[in-house]
């Protein structure tokens, strides 16, 4: 039998009474548990719902909107450009209209836009997200690493504007998986896509035919990325054997691909036309948008392609062989000093005060000088490594209960505090509540304090009927019998909020 040894530092596992390095490393598992963090944010968003305080959301189904805010996002995404924050949320708004028929308008807004900020991470620094994941070195040595990514992404555009990208990890979220290889996952999709059209399966083909795109854009990601990174500066892109390769091995991917989508478009368009259900007519004209759409970002990424290498001659010479800036230096004896010697003292004083405020100003500006600023804006971001910064082992302490009173002194305190149609003071549910158990004084006491200043709002939202109200008598409570509680004395009553006659 095995019996698990768990320890802080390396993993063993005992077998009988001799101790081996059991573990070794599974990069099969570090992807998976990279996928599953990828999930986490949309997962946080149903949890996150219930703290929202102008939303009831147990309508929604955040996760699902997050899918779908990320599918229009990835489908709006162009080479050059991607997808507009309010199309994204107009899009979104008749999915969440969906759930929430009877809810207004204005807050399927709100709730689209909270699901696009949720997963843009906006009020974070980086806005990006981080989760921890363990693993085994070479050594059997179990390490906790730390995973850094992100799901959308805000970019600046040409003219000034503001537009969103999905990152391949939202992509490989929409796709489910993670980590893999972009050629073999479309070929994999498209021979898939073909087998489902031939045996008819369109619903099926349809979802095969989406993964194709994903992939597809996922693939002009990777090119755009390194043509941008040439423009900043082309020593950070391998132009003698990685950007080459990737360029070739893109060429030879279209090619196939536009041979493989032209016989797929020729079976849809057969299917189309010999299908005498409109259900299948109305999937196979899907199917045929979606194939066109993949052929038509085949031939924007063959464009690319095809200009890739003259991009990176031109920025060599632009970057490398490109003469320094020159800079006229101000002449001060000449433009400064000679026609301020020559005016009167009184129209003088301005341009000097002006100019000695600006060269010796009190204050260090944050950028020193031009080259900083340059330095910083032109900077290459550095790429989270795929393993991640190792994290230090936390020392665990065990964990001590801390909870005063049990389920049955909630129940006493509930019985007692039912006071519907009922005034009573704190000082007789005190007494009363001391004979029932010592304890029990103190919880009427601390419920008692709550219902002075009562959250009325919250109330309404959670569908209570009824809310206990507290007001001060003027006079103190006794010190004898009063189970430890100090204080004044309280009348408490249960007000209603809403006629009982009304339904819920």
């Amino acid at each position: 039998m095995l019996y698990p040894v768990i320890c802080t530092r390396r993993c063993r596992v005992q077998i009988g009474n001799d101790e081996r390095d059991g573990a070794v490393p599974d990069d099969g598992l570090i992807r998976r548990l990279k996928a599953l963090a990828c999930t986490a944010p949309l997962n946080d968003l149903d949890s996150r719902k219930s703290y929202l305080e102008w939303l009831d959301g147990s309508v929604y189904q955040m996760a699902e909107i997050g899918l779908h805010v990320i599918d229009q996002v990835t489908i709006a995404m162009d080479f050059d450009a991607g997808a507009d924050a309010e199309q994204v949320i107009a899009r979104t708004m008749p999915f969440v209209a969906v759930q929430g028929l009877r809810r207004s308008r204005e807050e399927h807004a709100r709730v689209a836009r909270w699901v696009l900020d949720s997963l843009i991470n906006v009020g974070t620094v980086d806005r990006g997200f981080q989760r921890v994941y363990g693993e085994v070195d070479a050594a059997g040595v179990y390490v906790r690493r730390r995973f850094d990514f992100k799901l959308l992404v805000e970019l600046s555009g040409a003219a000034g504007e503001i537009y969103l990208r999905a990152t391949d990890e939202a992509i490989n979220v929409l796709v489910g998986a993670l980590d893999t290889d972009i050629e073999s996952a479309q070929v994999a999709a498209e021979v898939k896509l073909d087998h489902l059209i031939k045996r008819g399966r369109l619903a099926d083909a349809k979802l095969a035919a989406e993964q194709a795109r994903y992939r597809t854009i996922q693939l002009g990601e990777a090119l755009r990325t390194t043509l941008e990174a040439t423009r900043r500066d082309v020593r950070a892109v391998d132009w003698d054997e990685a950007a080459p390769a990737l360029l070739d091995s893109a060429l030879d991917h279209i090619q196939d691909r536009f041979t493989a989508e032209d016989a797929i478009l020729r079976h849809i368009a057969d299917a189309r036309d010999e299908a005498t259900d409109p259900r299948h007519k109305r999937q196979a004209a899907d199917l045929v948008a979606i194939v066109e759409d993949c052929m038509r970002r085949h031939s924007q990424l063959l464009l690319r392609l095809q200009q890739a290498r003259a991009l990176f001659r031109a920025e060599q010479d632009r970057q490398l062989f490109a003469d320094p800036p020159r800079r006229e230096a101000a002449d001060l004896y000449g433009q400064f000093l000679r026609p301020i010697m020559d005016l009167p003292v009184a129209d003088a004083y301005e341009p000097l005060e002006a100019y000695f405020r600006a060269s010796t100003g009190l204050a260090r500006p944050t950028v020193v000088t031009v080259n900083s600023l340059v330095d910083l804006l032109l900077r290459i971001p550095s790429e989270p490594s795929d393993l991640g910064r190792e994290l230090p082992d936390p020392e665990l302490v065990p964990v001590v209960s801390t909870n005063r009173f049990s389920d049955g002194h909630w129940q006493m305190a509930e019985r007692l505090l039912d006071l519907r149609d009922v005034t009573r003071s704190l000082s007789e549910l005190l007494a009363e509540a001391a004979e029932l158990d010592e304890d029990l004084p103190a919880l009427v006491g601390l419920l008692a304090g709550h219902a002075y200043a009562p959250e009325i709002s919250s109330a309404i939202r959670r569908g209570r009927r009824h809310i206990l109200l507290a007001l001060p008598t003027g006079d103190s409570l006794p010190q004898a019998g009063a189970g430890g509680v100090h204080g004044d004395d309280l009348m408490l009553s249960a007000v209603a909020l809403v006629d009982d006659s009304t339904p819920t």
